[in-house]
């Protein structure tokens, strides 16, 4: 039997993915997967961020009145994504330029605030911590696959270095320019939540009913 601690941590990865089933980091993910390193660089900073912010929303939950709790998550999440910034451009300066303004970005994530509000508010820091690491690691799951899908077809190569042979290169493979622009992502994940929810009927939504002003009149 799945303990508690493992469940929490596992959940959103496949079960309840941040993307494919809550439709969270859209944004993002369209932006940065055109390659691989970029998508799994954008997937670690918001896993540290959404980690690190958790924690610390959980530890000083009982201390933050309500009417200012937004405030202070932001500005807690606002201090982690700088923190990664400045990181990033010291260590990884070429990536961090390619990223641009979409690891500052962090901050507006749907993801980061709402897993800091709806769950470190009120729950432990252990399980507040596992729920940021599952969540960050479903969330950068995603990016990978999608990032490695375009970098591979769209340009034959992956992580930089080649691996199809493409017919500039006097190889045999033509390269799809449309994935490399940003609507492919956008197909990319449509076409993986389709798959995620296909395998997973309990993700699917209950239709909306049809409001009765709205539904045929028979006869007409």
């Amino acid at each position: 039997m799945t303990s508690p601690s493992l469940r929490t941590l596992t959940r959103p990865i496949v079960d309840e993915n941040p993307i494919t089933l809550q439709i969270l980091g859209i944004c993002s993910a369209l932006a940065v997967t055109r390659r691989l390193d970029t998508a799994l660089l954008m997937g670690a900073s918001l896993t540290f961020v959404l980690t690190l912010s958790n924690v610390s929303i959980s530890l000083i939950r009982s201390q933050v009145p309500r009417g200012i709790r937004l405030i202070v998550q932001i500005t807690i999440i606002a201090t982690l994504v700088s923190v990664v910034d400045q990181l990033l451009r010291a260590f990884a300066w070429e990536l961090s330029r390619q990223l641009s303004i979409f690891v500052g970005l962090i901050v507006t994530n749907c993801l980061v605030l709402g897993r800091g509000d709806g769950f470190a508010m009120t729950h432990g820091i252990r399980a507040s911590a596992l729920d940021g690491l599952g969540n960050g690691l479903g969330y950068a799951l995603v990016l990978a696959l999608v990032g490695g899908v375009r970098e591979l077809l769209g340009s034959g190569s992956l992580l930089g270095q080649p691996l199809l042979p493409t017919r500039d290169a006097g190889g045999w493979y033509e390269p799809s320019a449309l994935l490399l622009l940003p609507p492919s992502a956008f197909f990319l994940i449509g076409g993986l939540v389709w798959a995620v929810r296909s395998a997973k009927a309990e993700q699917v939504e209950e239709a909306e009913p049809v409001p009765e002003a709205a539904q045929p009149v028979p006869g007409r």
